[in-house]
């Protein structure tokens, strides 16, 4: 028997929330009410209160309650919600959560859900998911089922599509998944200027037995490499292509956020960092650069991207940063430097190529970072560089038993 968070705006959608309740139970399993409305009284009784999940986060929910804004309470059960949730299933007390809901309750559920971890089976049955659902999903996989009609009572359409996500949600829980037999994960993040670097690495680090999942330093794919490296799945990181910083830095187009490099910290996994691709800044077509940068060294990769040279102040810059992010890291770590190159463009004749831009990148590194880094008179391409990278986070990395 598996224990099935149903968590919603018990006020409001209390009955539909009931009745899905009923159906998990229906198939063995323990549902869990988890209100966090914020109106009039919930229409059914929860396991656990809108309170409850409110003191989670420090909210003083009936403070909110009296001065009667919706929109705030919104913002306050979306920030407890996910604290009172994660803490659920960190402690292992729910095996999976599905909600129902519209804007309000979307909002709440969703952001719950996120603080969850990735393969942890999530299901929300809503009225926005026909639209743009990033903002909703995050980096997480959570299912997102139309509610077709409006969340509003039980009726012939909504039995149906309730029906349905229940029976979704116990079929999740009820999966069996065999990893038992699974290599060890690794990470790595890649850009088109540094695939050579990372396919060799790659192969490297496979033949001593571990699997590698290499994810585009493309902003979006940044921010995924986080969420499973934060979802303890992680045995190591091959972080070379740290591009994303750059844009940013300076406003590039893609930017994985200022959380870039922090999962490593909260996981506590070995890692080895470059600084590949720091020394390009992506936007769209030509037109779309800013006006600032006009005059500045311009490489069109294609006609919908716009790559522009870091100087050497803002290669300053992301070098102190890098150092900054890595000084957070206690499992083994270490930075690895190509000082011919940095990408393909960046190399001697090329475009890019820029010594004095490069070797403020390098100093400020080696000058801020308290972890070792070694330094290579190779191309981050070259097999050489590639080789040591690879042996060097397998060395990081505990031994494989057996």
């Amino acid at each position: 028997m598996a224990t099935i968070a149903v968590i919603g705006t018990l006020d409001s959608k209390g009955e539909e929330h009931a009745f899905v309740a009923e159906l998990i139970r229906a198939r063995g399993h323990r549902p869990l009410l988890i209100d966090v409305g914020s109106g009039d009284p919930p229409a059914v009784t929860p396991d656990f209160t809108r309170e409850q999940v409110a003191s989670f986060a420090g909210v003083d929910l009936a403070a909110l309650m009296v001065r009667k804004d919706r929109g705030e309470c919104v913002v306050a059960m979306s920030r407890a919600a996910p604290v009172f949730l994660s803490k659920l299933a960190a402690a292992g007390d729910i095996d999976g959560v599905i909600s129902l809901g519209g804007g309000g309750g979307t909002a709440i559920s969703t952001a719950a859900m996120r603080a969850l971890p990735l393969g942890f089976p999530k299901l929300m049955v809503s009225t926005l998911a026909a639209g743009n659902t990033a903002h909703y999903l995050g980096t997480k996989d959570i299912v997102m089922m139309p509610s077709i009609a409006d969340v509003a009572g039980l009726n012939r359409l909504s039995r149906i599509i309730f029906s349905r996500a229940a029976g979704a949600i116990c079929g999740m829980v009820e999966a069996k998944i065999e990893i038992a037999d699974a290599r060890p994960l690794v990470v790595a993040s890649m850009f088109g200027n540094t695939t050579a670097c990372i396919t060799e690495a790659k192969r490297i680090i496979e033949e001593a037995g571990y699997e590698v999942l290499v994810f585009a330093a493309t902003g979006a794919g940044g921010k995924s490499m986080e969420a499973l490296i934060e979802s303890g799945m992680v045995a190591g990181v091959l972080d070379l292509t740290t591009t994303e910083w750059a844009d940013e830095l300076l406003g590039g187009s893609l930017t994985a956020g200022p959380e870039r490099m922090d999962a490593v910290a909260h996981a506590k996994i070995p890692v080895v960092v470059g600084p590949g691709c720091l020394d390009m800044v992506n936007f769209g077509e030509r037109a779309s650069v800013p006006e600032k940068y006009e005059g500045r060294n311009f490489y069109i990769h294609n006609p919908q991207v716009t790559l522009m040279r870091t100087t050497p102040e803002e290669c300053a810059r992301l070098g102190r940063i890098i150092a900054d992010k890595v000084n957070q890291y206690t499992a083994p770590a270490a930075i690895m430097i190509p000082k011919k190159a940095i990408s393909v463009i960046s190399a001697e004749g090329r475009p890019f190529h820029d010594p004095a831009a490069d070797e403020a990148l390098f100093d400020a590194i080696r000058t801020n970072a308290g972890i070792p880094v070694e330094e290579f008179d190779e191309e981050i391409n070259s097999p050489v560089f590639a080789r040591a990278c690879a042996e060097k986070l397998l060395a990081l990395m505990p031994p494989r038993m057996g």
